[in-house]
């Protein structure tokens, strides 16, 4: 356990997610409300950001509709398949797709 740099008292270790849904833990006082990171759990949330990745696509016209190319690494990894059908769920920040 370790305690507040402020107030000395004992803080509990917790957990919670950035907003991109990566699960950290931290520390947090139960007198004043401090919370801190130690280095271990800094460099934990830092490595799950690096494996993160961002893909980027162009969208081009495809007859009447537009079409989204999906990059081959996302096309193994959620198993996609030709002429599959797809579900695509309108979300708040975009566009969540997922294999049949």
């Amino acid at each position: 356990m370790r305690k507040c740099s402020d107030c000395k008292v004992e803080m509990k270790e917790l957990t919670a997610k950035t907003p991109e849904g990566i699960e950290y833990t931290y520390f947090k006082c139960g007198k004043c409300g401090e919370e801190i990171l130690n280095m271990d759990q800094l460099h934990n949330v830092a490595e799950k950001y690096r494996e993160m990745k961002r893909f980027h696509a162009k969208v081009s016209k495809w007859g009447m509709s537009l079409g989204l190319r999906i990059p081959k690494e996302l096309v193994q990894k959620y198993n996609f398949k030709n002429n599959e059908e797809v579900t695509m769920i309108p979300e708040k920040e975009g566009i969540k797709i997922i294999p049949a």
